[in-house]
């Protein structure tokens, strides 16, 4: 078949870096987060969804967690994306982008890309509901999780 004509399948670290396997297979701060000060979920464009929540105290994320129903390369891109909001200000990670989840992973294959896109999105997503709280936090007891 494809080998006996010359085309090789390729292995998994020839299309994804040892970083992303990792996230992959290892995924850091997955699960729910109990009583979040900041909650965003977002579906993409591949109908991947995500949802993260982040744990704020004096202006700074002090945990985030994330939950996917996604591919592999959901799941890195929500691994590493609270792995880099951990432990920054809330403005600071506000600047998180698709970029710098893609350089922080080693890349995704271009048509993976738009992963590391929802994941940026909804974290900022999350960010703007702790921003609104923090404004109004009586909203809060009327917030459905």
């Amino acid at each position: 078949m494809l080998e006996d004509e010359g085309i090789r399948n390729p292995a998994p670290g020839d299309i994804y870096s040892r970083t992303v396997i990792d996230h992959v297979t290892r995924p850091r701060n997955v699960g729910y987060l109990d009583d979040p000060d900041g909650v965003g979920r977002m579906t993409g464009e591949c109908g991947d969804t995500m949802e993260i929540r982040l744990r704020v105290r004096n202006d700074a994320i002090t945990q985030a967690s994330f939950m996917t129903d996604g591919c592999g390369s959901t799941i890195a891109a929500g691994s590493m994306v609270t792995v880099l909001a951990t432990q920054k200000s809330v403005s600071e990670a506000a600047r998180i982008r698709q970029e710098a989840i893609l350089e922080a992973l080693g890349g995704l294959p271009a048509e993976s890309e738009h992963c590391a896109t929802l994941a940026a999105d909804t974290l900022d997503n999350a960010i703007r509901d702790y921003l609104a709280l923090k404004k109004n936090p009586w909203k809060r007891a009327y917030r459905k999780l």
